[in-house]
């Protein structure tokens, strides 16, 4: 392919001799990983059950690289249920890295099309509030899509801009992932047209946007949070730049030093532009930063920096100047409404492992939803939703939607039917057909599912399955 010249007389400067090997990776093969969905299976379980050949990504401890030439993960049924998702290897160490611990309130920023924030949403285990957000509408859609497939319940997805976040919910936060718009350049092995991209726009477009967005994410961590930036960019413009910005805006935010995997490298000094050489010691700590390169590791390029929010009384014993409009927080606890779910639904749930607490049901338009527990006051942003979509209440009888039928997890009873991978019926029913069991007295709702995990509902009739998947998820 086409590189661009002055791409190219950068990276030789920034690689010097190991350049001729980034190059020479263009003409091998990529890698391809999956990343198991500890929300439904462990690894350890999935791994009895898997029918394709893994290999572990060193830098996480649920994702493997399968072989693209003997495999299509995404046509097997267990993607369907939502057991893995398919994600570059190297786009899976800014989740991975983000230390995340059971009840955290955290932040996606840059979250669609979904990769990271359904491997934060596993890290919580059901705790704490995940908020999503991606500014494109659009892209914000996708981004549900996936994180109602993995069965995430304690979700706010959102499509806005990060400064209005901020007037909602500032100094909130226990965590925060920025996986910032950038350049691109980490993915041109993988996408051609990424590299038009760049020509056109170049590395100066995203540095403006990242500094907006790291600045914003530091006043939205509450005091002793962490944020973890990352891009898919090699240019320091985008990476160490973008952190000694944030550091002399935020003067109270500091560096952490992440994990060092066999081929990681460090942020680079030498790159640094004239304006940051007088910050001393700080730009050491740019060394505790991570780049990953592609001709290094079995994955695309990346680079990440972990940061923590110092707390008050650490910045006054190291004398630290400080903006205390940074320390004050502004958010609301989410008046939360409650909501009688109809006897229809309580007695469709009896059949089901997953409790409603009528608290945090809100009703509208006869749509049925359950919204997370300890969710902040998001009033005001664009919210598209928060929770989980239960299903519509009609004259007489409750009908479930597909998200909740994904957020049941592994299930057994009376009203669950368990087919095999292999059985044809699986196929035929996630094409969105009729398909027939040997119990002719079953009747009404019905979970299907592959090996117990849940890839829709069905009606059961004289025994045949009307199959209840919406249009959008076959």
């Amino acid at each position: 392919m086409k590189l661009p010249e002055t791409y190219v007389n950068r990276i030789k400067d920034q690689l010097g001799e190991e350049a001729y090997r980034y190059f020479a990776c263009f003409d091998e093969e990529r890698y391809q990983a999956l990343r198991v969905n500890t929300l439904k299976i462990s690894v350890e379980d999935f791994l009895k059950i898997s029918p394709f050949e893994l290999t572990k990504v060193p830098w996480t401890d649920n994702g493997f690289y399968f072989d693209a030439d003997k495999y299509t993960p995404s046509k097997h049924p267990y993607y369907s249920a939502g057991l893995y998702y398919l994600q570059e290897p190297s786009a899976m160490s800014p989740a991975a890295m983000l230390p995340i611990e059971e009840g955290d309130k955290v932040l996606d920023m840059c979250a669609a099309p979904g990769g990271k924030s359904t491997e934060l949403g596993a890290k919580l285990n059901g705790t704490g509030v995940l908020y999503s957000n991606d500014v494109s509408q659009s892209r914000a859609r996708a981004l549900l899509k996936n994180i109602e497939l993995f069965g995430i319940k304690n979700s706010v997805v959102i499509s806005e801009e990060p400064a209005k976040i901020l007037k909602k919910l500032k100094c909130y936060f226990d965590k925060i992932l920025i996986d910032a718009p950038c350049s691109g350049e980490g993915m041109f092995r993988k996408e051609n047209s990424i590299i038009r991209n760049w020509e056109q726009t170049g590395c100066e477009y995203y540095s403006d946007i990242q500094k907006d967005i790291i600045v914003t994410g530091a006043k939205l961590l509450k005091e002793g949070g962490m944020m973890l930036y990352s891009t898919c960019t090699f240019s320091p413009l985008e990476d160490e730049e973008s952190i000694l910005h944030l550091l002399k805006c935020c003067p109270y935010m500091e560096i952490v030093e992440l994990p060092m995997y066999e081929g990681f490298d460090v942020g680079h000094l030498e790159w640094v532009d004239e304006q940051y050489k007088d910050m001393g010691d700080v730009l050491e700590d740019l060394k505790k930063t991570r780049r990953l390169w592609p001709h290094r590791i079995k994955g695309e390029g990346h680079y990440l920096a972990l940061l923590r929010k110092r707390t008050r009384a650490e910045l006054d014993e190291l004398g630290i100047d400080y903006n205390h409009e940074d320390y004050e927080e502004s958010y609301g606890s989410y008046p939360y409404k409650g909501g009688k779910i109809s006897e229809d639904c309580e007695t469709f749930f009896k059949d089901y492992p997953f409790e409603v607490d009528n608290k945090r049901v809100e009703i509208h338009d006869k749509r049925v939803y359950l919204s997370p527990k300890d969710m902040a006051d998001v009033r005001g942003l664009r919210i598209l939703r928060s929770g989980v979509y239960l299903g519509d209440e009609k004259k007489n009888r409750f009908e479930p939607s597909q998200p909740l039928s994904m957020a049941m997890g592994r299930v057994d009873g009376d009203r669950v039917i368990v087919l095999e991978p292999d059985d044809i019926r699986v196929d035929k029913f996630l094409k969105g057909e009729t398909i027939q069991i040997d119990e002719p007295d079953k009747k009404g709702y019905v979970l299907v599912t592959v090996s117990n995990y849940p890839i829709g509902w069905g009606k059961a009739l004289n025994g045949n399955i009307k199959n209840k998947i919406p249009a959008g998820w076959r």
